[in-house]
């Protein structure tokens, strides 16, 4: 279930959010945990990122230098909660984008935008919803090259989202190198498997035309 929707600027300016039950201390905590996080963002981190949090999930979105993010329980779908943060950036950046960069900007300065983060919660709420993850894999970027860190290592140990970052475009690299060993193994695979078909195939060729053509 998704729990909170928070949008900030990369600055740290809080742009929006939904309203949410304050009475809840376990996602008062997480709330804290995001701006901590914000605090470790930099130009190089990576543009989207799950971090594990006892019982939740903070994912984010980081794109136009505004970062998105959502708070879901720990059994939310992945694929959803990115999902969910795609459709809530079109919509935010489309409707105040060019103003939620201004260096003028209010803290809070598009609270309005929380009628439509509750409408689209609502849908992703659906248990429905969890149908559609074959429309959502066609829509999305590989999610699996998300990055996924525990937030007591990213917080408490002095990890980095520079540092995932990097370890990220190292597998993405390494991911890269054995589909293309793959992709040449199959190849092999497909002339083992059809160049006795094609020499069969040129030798019958060659019979009728010895016999009957020459």
């Amino acid at each position: 279930m998704i729990k909170s929707t928070l949008i900030f600027r990369s600055d740290g300016l809080p742009l929006s959010g939904t309203v949410d039950d304050d009475n809840d201390p376990g996602l008062k905590e997480q709330k804290k945990k995001v701006k901590l996080i914000i605090s470790r963002i930099t130009p190089n981190s990576e543009n989207k990122a799950s971090i594990e949090s006892g019982n939740f999930q903070i994912h984010y979105l980081l794109e136009n230098s505004i970062i998105y993010f959502v708070i879901c329980e720990k059994s939310y779908p992945r694929k959803l909660s990115f999902s969910y943060l795609t459709e809530i950036s079109n919509e935010f950046f489309q409707s105040h984008g060019v103003d939620s960069l201004k260096p003028n900007t209010r803290p809070y300065a598009f609270v309005s935008f929380d009628n439509y983060m509750q409408k689209t919660k609502k849908i992703y709420q659906d248990q429905r919803a969890q149908s559609n993850l074959d429309r959502l894999n066609n829509e999305l970027a590989d999610v699996k090259s998300v990055l996924s860190k525990n937030i007591e290592d990213l917080l408490y140990r002095g990890d980095s989202l520079d540092k995932m970052s990097d370890l990220s475009s190292s597998i993405r690299q390494e991911s890269k190198k054995y589909r293309k060993a793959a992709h040449k193994i199959n190849i092999d695979l497909l002339i083992q498997k059809y160049i006795p078909i094609i020499g069969i195939g040129l030798i019958f060729v060659f019979l009728i035309y010895w016999i009957f053509l020459r």
